[in-house]
């Protein structure tokens, strides 16, 4: 067939190009810049053309996207919002518009609608309640489709895989509260077989309208607690027991609240309701349309040694950059406020800095250094900013060490610390390499 998939950079969109491109099919990947084919596979059945989930919410933009397209693949999803990827633009409204297109398109005769499992009735979220308003309006459509709402996905590249699994790599894990949080974790393997499956079978009884809508919820063999699921987690990279700090319910709150003010984080209000709420379903159709059982968590982890270090990394490096910033801000208030101005004049005019000039050494060089503290804590790239403060501290070790020789036979070290900073520093640029 030609697909349409939408959303092919993405944790889920990846895998499921990459299997149906091994099945023979020609795919159609909508992205918002086909010009960067980095993403994408190098394939001669692979096309990449425009689109842009946050404007494109006109359906005659998507009519003319679909000539001799066979089936449609939404998989775009955001957890989320920033900027004008909002829930409306990208879970509703674009959606609609592409649904409408493919029930009016001569050439689709399939959609296959990537949603969430928890986007039905109950739904009180942003997320649930934004993703069921596209499936509400794709099953009112004259066109076949399928509506799949999986629990949670992990894969090994997938972001939130990474943060469970650090948060099992912990000293201890963090209980949110007393309600029992049920998932049913499922390997995205997994979904992206049963979706290939729902692509291959078109056995849907059509109804008078032409048209049938199939909901399938894909999920593992087990629910259980989300804090034994880490646990379980733990085991499969080759951990002992995972120890388990009990919150009450209003300090998850608090905690779910602070969440929503920081960028990234996966903990907020709405995340919170729907982990309280529980996200499983009954295996049966999963297993029917795999062959076979789904993939239990202590498979997930294929190569333990490996993964057990990146988990352990992906909590201990912001660790260790939360006490370099530490370090940059607390020398910036020390050498702005608390050292005596005198002493420290005193000095810069042992290393050769002019009198008229000393002022503007002190204070610049204070704020420069808050200025890296604040980098350290907020900037989002910050490989330029590891090679700075690399430069600028064995600027400052070699200065000290000629002119001020005192420092570098000091007891205490105040030069000589200077070498596992560098070190730390330098270990933060070499691994933030991989996620530029």
């Amino acid at each position: 067939m030609r697909i349409l998939l939408t959303g092919a950079t993405g944790f889920i969109g990846q895998h499921l190009l990459h299997t149906l491109l091994a099945e023979g099919h020609d795919v159609v990947c909508a992205v918002r810049h086909p010009e960067r084919r980095g993403a994408l596979p190098d394939h001669p059945r692979l096309t990449a053309i425009h689109a842009d989930f946050a404007n494109d919410t006109d359906k005659s933009t998507w009519l003319a996207r679909l000539s001799g397209v066979e089936a449609v693949v939404n998989t775009v999803g955001i957890f989320r919002e920033r900027g004008a990827q909002t829930f409306e633009n990208l879970h509703t409204r674009t959606p609609r518009a592409l649904f409408a297109a493919c029930a009016e398109s001569d050439d689709v005769h399939m959609v296959v609608q990537l949603s969430a499992l928890g986007a039905d009735a109950q739904a009180d979220t942003a997320y649930h309640l934004s993703k069921k308003a596209a499936d509400d309006y794709l099953a009112t459509l004259p066109i076949r489709a399928v509506i799949v709402q999986p629990s949670l996905v992990y894969g090994p590249d997938g972001a939130s895989a990474r943060v469970f699994k650090a948060m099992a790599s912990l000293p201890f894990a963090v209980r949110l509260g007393n309600s029992p949080q049920l998932v049913q974790p499922i390997h995205v393997d997994d979904v992206v077989a049963a979706i290939a499956t729902l692509l291959r079978q078109r056995l849907y009884a059509v109804k008078a309208d032409g048209g049938t809508v199939r909901r399938v919820a894909l999920v593992g063999p087990q629910a259980l607690p989300f804090i034994d699921y880490l646990a379980a987690l733990r085991r499969a990279l080759g951990m002992n027991g995972l120890r388990v700090l009990p919150l009450p319910g209003f300090v998850a709150r608090l905690l779910a609240r602070v969440g929503g003010w920081l960028p990234g984080a996966l903990l907020d209000q709405d995340a919170l309701r729907m982990l309280d709420r529980g996200n499983t379903a009954d295996p049966g159709p999963t297993l029917r349309l795999l062959g076979r059982p789904p993939r239990s968590i202590a498979s997930f982890v294929a190569d333990p040694g490996a993964e057990r270090a990146r988990a352990k990394l992906d909590w201990l490096l912001p660790v260790l950059r939360l006490a370099i910033a530490v370090v940059w801000i607390a020398t910036a208030i020390v050498s702005a406020f608390i050292y005596p101005a005198a002493d420290s004049y005193a000095l810069l005019a042992r290393t050769g800095i002019p009198e008229q000039l000393r002022p503007l050494m002190l204070y610049g060089a204070a704020l420069f250094d808050l200025l890296l503290g604040a980098g350290t804590l907020f900037l989002r790239r910050r490989r330029w900013l590891w090679l700075t403060q690399l430069a600028l501290i064995g600027f400052y070790t070699i200065v000290i060490a000629f002119r001020l020789p005192e420092f570098l036979i000091h007891p205490y070290g105040p030069l000589t610390k200077n070498l596992p900073m560098l070190a730390a520093i330098w270990l933060l640029y070499e691994l933030e390499k991989e996620d530029t």
